[in-house]
């Protein structure tokens, strides 16, 4: 019976945002320190169920964990650009595939826990779409506050190159400000067009986002594994 030697929660963030990226965060453990993780890690929640100030506490701690080798996170970013060109479903896996790339360990020696409706490649052959698994798995709660921490840092600095849409407040999704919004200077070089057919593209003088991935400007502590974030 094989023993897996690490343990790893992936969820999204972003994923029914009409702009922005989407974010995929990881949060890794290796076998031998679960137990010291999960004492770090009691009564940690999900993402969506913490006010901004709990997910910026979670942070720190996970990021000091981090700094203490106890654990290792990541987060990768999949701009809008490739949402629109290639479907959600594609910047999903893409996300995932890079996620775990990146943390460079062998999936037969990995267990992979994700939040329901997200898979890893197939290669990784031990791992677990669970429903309302960032409610009941506490490395998914800690992937989902890593990126929505990230994500949501992201879009308050891209509401200062569009502030007309109050990116800051509502991180893109699709509240009434929004709305009104994109009905009085339509689309920015920011939205996902896929998302928003009945409004008009306007043109932009700010920069748009063409890369697949948002260059990371903030979280890379070292820690005590041989892994840097992206």
């Amino acid at each position: 019976m094989t023993r897996h030697k690490y343990t790893i929660g992936i969820d999204e963030v972003g994923r029914g945002s009409l702009a922005g990226p989407l974010c995929v965060g990881a949060c890794l453990v290796r076998r031998t320190l679960a137990r010291s993780l999960g004492r770090v890690f009691s009564g940690i929640r999900d993402s969506k169920q913490l006010t901004p100030a709990g997910r910026e506490m979670w942070f720190r701690t996970i990021s000091e964990a981090s700094r203490q080798g106890l654990c290792e996170w990541r987060t990768v970013f999949v701009s809008e650009k490739v949402i629109d060109e290639r479907g959600l479903s594609f910047a999903l896996r893409r996300a995932i595939r890079r996620l775990l790339s990146k943390l460079g360990v062998h999936p037969r020696l990995s267990r992979v826990l994700l939040d329901g409706g997200i898979w890893a490649p197939r290669s990784f052959l031990f791992q677990k779409t669970i429903v309302r698994g960032d409610e009941t798995e506490p490395l998914i709660a800690a992937a989902s506050i890593m990126a929505k921490v990230r994500r949501d840092r992201y879009m308050v600095r891209l509401s200062r190159r569009h502030p007309a849409y109050g990116f800051d407040r509502h991180k893109g999704y699709g509240t009434k400000a929004h709305y009104e919004a994109l009905r009085k200077h339509g689309i920015s070089g920011v939205h996902r067009k896929s998302f928003l057919f009945k409004f008009e593209a306007r043109s932009t003088k700010s920069e748009t986002i063409d890369s697949s991935v948002v260059p990371a400007k903030a979280g890379n502590q070292n820690s005590g594994f041989p892994l840097s974030r992206e």
